[in-house]
C-alpha cells in the first residue's frame, strides 16, 4: 500500500507543485503552465492505452478533437451561435451548458467515440493499428473541418467561456491521473498489461485481449475528451491546432518520459512542454544575460524531434527508465 502511495503521490505532487510555481509568474507566462497541464492531461489519457497495452495509437487526438468540438459548441450562448455557427443542428444551436456540464459531455462523447472505433480496430496491433487510427485522425479532422453541422468548421471558436484557469487545469490534470492510477491498478489494468508483455500466456488463462484493449481505449478516449474540453475553456482554437502538430508533440512527450509508466508520461509532458515553452520564447527573441537569442520559427519541432530521437538511442525506455516512482527505502526492501 505503501509503494502505491508513492506512485500514486509522486505524480500528483509533481502536477500541484506545477500548478503552485504558475501562480507566482506574470500573466503572460502563465499560459505555459496551464498549457503544460492540460498536456499532462492529454499525455496521461493516452499512456492509458498506449502504455498498457503496447499498441501505438496515432488516433487519440481525435478523441481530444471531439471532447473540444463538443464542450465548445455546448458552452457558446445560445444568442451568439448564429453568427458563428450558423448552421448548426437545432439541438445544438438551442442548447447552452456550464463548465462542470460541457466537461462531463465532452469526456462522454470522447469515451463513446473511441468505443465505436474500437470495436473494429482493437483486433490490430503493430504497423496495422498505427496505421487505422492514423486514419481515424484524418477522418475525424475533416469531418469536423468541413461539416458544420456539428461545430465552426474552418473558423476559430470564439465566446466560448475561457474558465480553464491554474486551478481547474490542475485539478484536471490530478484527476486524470488517478483515473488512470486506478485502472492500471485494477484487475483490468493488470490483464491488460500481462498481455502486453506475453500475449500467448495471457490467452492461455484466459484474457480476452481484445476486451481489454477495447476497455482500455475507451477509457483512453474518455480522458482525452475531458482533456479537450480542458483546453476549448483555456483558449480559442480551430481545427488546425488538434490535428498533426498536436498528434506529435503529445506521442513525443510520451516516448520521452516512459511510455510503460504513468510517472513517465507525467514527467515527459512537463519536461517537453517547458523545452517547448522556452524555445518559443527564444523564436520571439529572448535576451539571456545581455545576449538575444533568436531561433528560426519552427525550431521547437526541430528540437523536439531530435531531443525524442536521442532518448530513444540513448535511454530506449524514456527518461524514467519506464518505471513508477519509488523512494530507495521502498527500493532497498523491494531488492530483500
Amino acid at each position: 500500500m505503501r509503494a502505491a502511495a508513492v506512485q500514486l503521490g509522486a505524480p500528483v505532487v509533481l502536477v500541484g507543485a506545477a500548478g503552485a510555481l504558475g501562480a507566482f509568474v506574470s500573466a503572460t507566462n502563465e499560459i505555459y503552465f496551464v498549457t503544460a497541464l492540460i498536456q499532462v492531461s492529454t499525455v496521461v489519457a493516452i499512456y492509458v492505452f498506449v502504455g498498457n497495452s503496447g499498441v501505438l495509437s496515432f488516433g487519440h487526438i481525435s478523441f481530444f478533437a471531439v471532447g473540444v468540438w463538443a464542450a465548445g459548441v455546448l458552452s457558446v450562448p445560445e444568442q451568439e451561435k448564429p453568427a458563428t455557427m450558423p448552421y448548426l443542428f437545432d439541438f445544438l444551436s438551442s442548447t447552452t451548458v456550464g463548465n462542470v456540464p460541457s466537461l462531463a459531455i465532452a469526456a462522454v462523447v470522447g469515451g463513446a467515440f473511441a468505443l465505436v472505433v474500437g470495436l473494429p480496430l482493437m483486433r490490430l496491433s503493430g504497423l496495422a493499428a498505427g496505421i487505422a487510427t492514423f486514419a481515424v485522425l484524418g477522418i475525424t479532422n475533416n469531418i469536423l473541418r468541413y461539416y458544420e453541422k456539428i461545430g465552426p468548421g474552418l473558423n476559430t471558436f470564439s465566446s466560448v467561456p475561457e474558465t480553464t484557469g491554474l486551478l481547474q487545469a490542475t485539478g484536471g490534470a490530478v484527476l486524470v491521473i488517478v483515473a488512470a492510477f486506478a485502472y492500471q491498478r485494477s484487475r483490468l489494468g493488470r490483464q491488460l498489461r500481462a498481455a502486453r508483455e506475453d500475449p500467448a500466456a495471457a490467452r492461455a488463462v484466459g484474457v480476452s485481449i481484445y476486451r481489454q484493449r477495447l476497455a482500455s481505449f475507451a477509457l483512453s478516449g474518455f480522458l482525452a475528451g475531458f482533456a479537450g474540453g480542458l483546453y476549448i475553456h483555456f483558449i480559442p482554437i480551430n481545427v488546425d491546432a488538434v490535428y498533426l502538430d498536436l498528434t506529435f508533440i503529445t506521442l513525443a512527450m510520451l516516448v520521452i518520459g516512459g511510455t510503460t509508466s504513468l510517472w513517465g508520461a507525467v514527467v515527459g509532458a512537463l519536461f517537453v512542454s517547458a523545452l517547448d515553452s522556452v524555445l518559443a520564447e527564444m523564436e520571439d527573441g529572448m535576451t539571456i544575460l545581455g545576449h538575444t537569442i533568436d531561433l528560426p520559427v519552427g525550431s521547437r519541432i526541430v528540437v523536439v524531434s531530435a531531443v525524442m530521437a536521442l532518448v530513444v538511442i540513448v535511454r530506449p525506455s524514456g527518461l524514467t527508465g519506464g518505471r513508477e516512482f519509488s523512494l530507495p527505502r521502498l527500493r532497498t526492501a523491494g531488492a530483500r
